[in-house]
């Protein structure tokens, strides 16, 4: 009975967003689609994540939802891989989260321009 209203708030909760989105024009075929890989995705990282890291990483995808979004797939590649050697806890994900920083990571130069102006002091004033 709880995964019947479980499924129709989560309907409910999807019907709202597209709405809200003005996505209606969309396949229904490929909502579908969406869905289910977002319910896969849901469920590995779910299995890979522990309960903390799974909070950082969705506050992360509120304010970086791109970077949120690397994370995960590269976690999800690397689980489907067989390459975790078990669940992710919160440190790990912070370590995981700081490598993926200083690749993207962007550094930003100032380049200051002196203009040479034709100042002379040698002005004639008679």
């Amino acid at each position: 009975m709880a995964d019947e209203e479980l499924e129709a708030l989560r309907q409910q909760r999807l019907a709202e967003l597209q709405a809200k989105h003005g996505d209606s024009s969309a396949d229904p075929s490929q909502q579908e689609a969406n869905q289910r890989e977002a319910e896969i995705r849901n469920t590995i990282l779910a299995q890979v994540l522990d309960q903390a890291a799974r909070a950082r990483l969705s506050n992360l995808a509120l304010v970086k939802p791109d970077k949120a979004k690397a994370v995960e797939n590269y976690l999800i590649q690397t689980a489907r891989y067989g390459q975790l050697p078990g669940k992710i806890t919160d440190q790990v994900l912070i370590e995981i989260l700081e490598k993926a920083s200083q690749q993207t990571e962007k550094t930003t130069t100032v380049k200051f321009n002196r203009r040479k102006v034709l100042d002379s002091d040698e002005e004639d004033d008679s």
